[in-house]
């Protein structure tokens, strides 16, 4: 019997604040949120922000003076809304008007030489032929040049590219935790693991000590490494500055230090770990891997989530000489005005001219239907399955292909077999990749539509939460199932509201997109499709369940009984979970690093021929009994 995987804490952060408790979600649909819940997701940025602060009991501004979350909204209100989501790229990462570059200058000295004093250990070896030398009082040296030489001269330049989908303006994942020498990425890593974890309101010692050592597992890891200058791209760029490599900038760097961070830091995990990448599928492709292992039973929980820092002048350089990126002009020309609003630069299904990259961590807490039940966990949903195909033969790497077909097409038979075919062509809806590029406008409108018309849906809801969040490549699939569960919990299919209309290329005889928020009954919503399709052919696509549907599944599978024991101890999961949420609405987010804590000596694990015992953990890891090749032997 399989297992179901059932999402029973998710958290991070991205350009839309805070993941969990849905703070993400509702700032993307803020419009439509009551004043309850519009003020408390608007206080929650602030404080990350740093525009108030919580003391005592009783949230001040920077001068000390005492406001109350309506008076919050009504003076901050407009400086949090335009410090979040998409917006032009912030000096805390570069300046998009002055990147700087080293310009080559090539001098010919004529019938002059060029003379110059400098220290001998300056000099560069070997020297250069043209170059004389002569020693100078101590360590200087006066060189002289003869004929012509090249200079490498400090210079700047405006990109081309000027908005980025970042972290709310002034929250910094660096200052939460001891953090020296970290990449952002990896700083990001710890802050929204330890989201997800405190929000599932069950203690991580708790959970371990329900399961064996090795039926824990992470999937985690980043496509573009780290390429700050902590990580690959100081070890590259060291030596080019005049600057020596450090120790940590190479295994820092590596795409799967997000998954060790959490091993090491964050859980003290023996369990299984692993990276798996496939471009911007990465969070469905570790999706995957980890429900494979919860539905054959060898692991009971598992996180899985992703970590993106990409707002670097290399990237956006190198994606934008690839033309897939929105430049600023591109968007003056779309706008037809010349002060663009870079706020619309993600423009899914609408007249755009590229995608806009973002940073993102976003992770989830899985774990399999017995244990959630038996430790009373909240759950958010089901990961019912995965589908990942290629493209087969290709002319371009990053062209759409036909992949993607198949696993969308998979994921609705899927769903059919689960809700039904009525609940597939009335109470699901689509989160589509929507990159926003003028290709997958058409490629990926066009596979929906034949799907859509395969299985007789007719007005099939779609949406894209890059339109707000941009595009953080690893974990934009992760952006996308956050706002998902977002939508199960208020029955809210965002609107695609950074475009004026669907572009006409668009299909959509079958499609009902709009650029209006969407509420339904929340009960309406039975399964949503995670669409995401990656460069060199790398197509994914999600079935998640909605906690209604998770939840009758599992009253079915283990009796009315156990279900309503289940739910008399998910009361104080939640209150645990709201504890963490409130404090983290005052700032106290409480991150999860342990460095060096409680580490295994090898010489206390004990071995014998049935398990093994490993120091910190109360169960025992039983060696399993493997029949698979029984009849082979």
């Amino acid at each position: 019997m399989s297992r179901l995987p059932v999402i029973v804490g998710f958290g991070g952060y991205n350009a839309a604040g805070r993941s969990s408790f849905h703070h993400g979600f509702r700032r993307t649909v803020i419009e439509s949120m009551d004043a309850a819940a519009r003020q408390e997701t608007l206080l929650g940025l602030a404080v990350m922000m740093k525009l108030v602060s919580r003391v005592d009991d009783t949230y001040q501004d920077n001068a000390g003076k005492t406001l109350s979350a309506a008076e919050i909204e009504q003076r901050f209100a407009p400086q949090i809304l335009q410090s979040t989501l998409v917006r032009r790229i912030e000096k805390q990462h570069l300046d998009p008007d002055a990147v700087h570059w080293q310009k080559s200058l090539e001098a010919d000295t004529g019938a002059q030489p060029l003379t110059f004093t400098t220290q001998r250990k300056q000099l560069p070896e070997p020297l250069p032929a043209n170059w004389a030398v002569e020693t100078l009082d101590g360590n200087q040296v006066q060189v002289t040049i003869h004929g012509s030489c090249e200079f490498k001269v400090d210079s700047y330049r405006a990109l081309s590219v000027k908005s980025a989908g970042q972290l709310p303006t002034g929250f910094e994942p660096s200052e939460l935790y001891n953090s020296r020498f970290h990449p952002r990425g990896l700083q990001m890593s710890v802050v929204a693991a330890t989201d997800a974890l405190r929000s599932t309101g069950i203690d991580w010692q708790t959970i371990v000590s329900h399961v064996q050592p090795d039926e824990v597992a992470v999937f985690s890891g980043s496509i573009m490494s780290q390429l700050d200058e902590n990580g690959f791209g100081g070890l590259m760029q060291s030596r080019l500055k005049g600057n020596r490599v450090s120790a940590k900038q190479l295994p820092l760097g590596f795409n799967s230090m997000p998954t060790d961070f959490i091993n090491a830091y964050v859980l003290g995990s023996v369990g299984t770990t692993g990276t798996v990448t496939g471009a911007c599928a990465t969070f469905l492709y570790n999706l995957q891997k980890a429900i494979d292992v919860i539905n054959a039973g060898h692991v009971r929980v598992a996180i899985v989530g992703n970590s993106e820092a990409p707002i670097l002048s290399e990237c956006i350089e190198g994606y934008s000489a690839m033309g897939a990126l929105a430049t600023e002009e591109g968007l003056r020309l779309i706008e037809g005005r010349d002060d663009v609003d870079f706020r619309r630069a993600s423009r899914p299904f609408g007249e755009n001219c590229g995608f806009t990259l973002a940073e993102s961590a976003q992770y989830v807490v899985l774990m399999d239907d017995a244990l959630a039940l038996e430790l009373g966990a909240d759950i958010h949903g089901a990961v019912a399955d995965v589908f990942i195909n290629a493209d087969g033969f290709k002319k371009s790497i990053s062209a759409p292909g036909p992949g993607n077909y198949l696993t969308v097409a998979k994921a609705v038979a899927s769903a059919v077999q689960i809700v039904g075919l009525e609940g597939v062509q009335k109470r699901s809806f689509i989160h589509a990749h929507g990159s926003s590029t003028p290709a997958n406008r058409v490629t990926e409108s066009e596979l929906l539509d034949r799907v859509a018309a395969a299985f007789k849906i007719d007005s099939w809801p779609v949406t894209a939460v890059k339109a707000f969040v941009g595009h953080s490549l690893a974990t934009a699939s992760g952006d996308q199932l956050i706002s998902a569960l977002g939508t199960f919990k208020y029955g809210i299919i965002p609107g695609i509201k950074t475009i004026d209309a669907v572009a006409p290329d668009v299909h959509q005889q079958h499609l009902a997109i709009t650029t209006e928020d969407r509420s339904r009954d929340a009960e309406q919503l039975d399964v949503c499709f995670i669409n995401s399709k990656g460069f060199g052919g790398n197509n994914a696509s999600g079935v998640i369940l909605a906690p209604h549907v998770a939840e009758r599944m599992l009253k079915k599978r283990h009796g009315e009984a156990a279900f309503a024991d289940y739910l008399s101890r998910r009361e104080q999961t939640r209150a645990t979970a709201e504890a963490y949420n409130q404090r983290a609405l005052n700032g106290q987010l409480d991150i999860i690093y342990n460095f060096g804590q409680d580490m295994i000596e090898d010489q206390a694990i004990e071995i014998s021929a049935e398990q093994m015992r490993i120091p910190g953990f109360s169960q025992p890891l039983v060696f399993k009994k493997d029949e698979r090749f029984k009849d082979m032997l």
